[in-house]
């Protein structure tokens, strides 16, 4: 235990991104579009499925909850981020940088099990269409979305209780534009091995469960196609998966990126972080859209019924 312990902290202070003074103004016009962008691209696309009642099956019904868990999981972060540039003030008080850190590991966390269903919803579509109906009823459905959320609340609560056990020392300056775990902890004065010992082990399996059962799906997705690896078929199964596959690598390899590949926080981390907490949300609408014909229908229709009202 470091000699100058503090655990009365009240007071944070966020380090922010490293831009200069005179590129801020820039850098809050950019992240301010990208966050605009994030939550009415992410509510059109919700609107869309609600509405359509073509859009009312399974994939859409997971692609809903993930344009919902992509608005919270980027005002989580990005608000405060803009506020911090526009202000030059980089306080965050105790209590909201803990709340922060973890409505952070909830929606964070919500991403990761839910594509992991929706890999598997990928599977079925594609090994077992026949019985596609009859295994993704909406009890199914519903229950996976359900179980989910509760699974990220109680993995957020568990980090979330083990840090606010600790002291944390008289230099409180975050080296982040948020208030990230793993940089709490560096932070803090006291014994951190139980921390450590949690997120190795809970917070690994957590990860690599998720994972495992997405890289499992495209294989036994892949393996159905090479068996008749008629044209057809390769096109079927891009236009089911493609989407879904390409947000999951975007997804897994800015986070390994940022926790894997990098030994200590330094500037290139940092905005390596702003990949998934902003670029990606604000990517997913446009991935899902472009390419889907589903989607393209709902949004004329829903542009014709606009134009009927005015």
């Amino acid at each position: 235990m470091r000699s100058e312990n503090q655990s009365s902290v009240s007071h944070f202070l966020l380090r922010g991104l490293p831009i200069r003074p005179e590129q801020q103004g820039v850098f809050f016009a950019l992240f301010l579009g990208m966050y605009l962008t994030t939550v009415l691209g992410n509510l059109l696309l919700i609107l869309l499925i609600r509405l359509d009642a073509r859009l009312h099956t399974p994939m859409y019904f997971f692609l809903s909850h993930l344009a919902c868990s992509d608005i919270c999981f980027s005002s989580v972060t990005i608000p405060r981020m803009l506020m911090g540039i526009l202000t030059q003030d980089q306080s965050v008080p105790y209590a909201g940088c803990i709340f922060q850190l973890y409505f952070f590991i909830v929606f964070g966390a919500f991403d990761n099990l839910l594509l992991a269903v929706m890999a598997y919803d990928r599977y079925v579509a594609v090994c077992h269409p026949l019985h596609y109906p009859i295994i993704m009823r909406e009890e199914l459905c519903v229950t996976l979305v359900a179980g989910s959320w509760v699974v990220s609340f109680v993995h957020a609560l568990l980090h979330t209780l083990l840090l606010v056990q600790l002291s944390f020392c008289a230099d409180s300056t975050i080296n982040h534009f948020f208030c990230e775990l793993t940089v709490l902890l560096k932070l803090s004065c006291s014994d951190i091995s139980l921390n450590e010992l949690v997120i190795f082990t809970e917070g690994g399996i957590f990860f690599t469960l998720p994972l495992s059962s997405v890289l499992g799906s495209y294989i036994c997705i892949g393996t159905i196609i090479v068996r008749v690896p008629t044209t057809k078929r390769l096109l079927k199964a891009f236009s089911t998966c493609g989407s879904h596959l390409f947000v999951v690598s975007l997804y897994y390899g800015t986070v390994a990126s940022v926790y894997f590949f990098s030994s200590s926080w330094d500037p290139k981390d940092v905005i390596a972080s702003v990949m998934y907490t902003a670029v990606t949300p604000m990517l997913n609408p446009f991935i899902y859209s472009l390419r889907n014909r589903d989607i393209k229908q709902a949004l004329h229709v829903f542009v014709n019924r606009a134009n009927c009202f005015k």
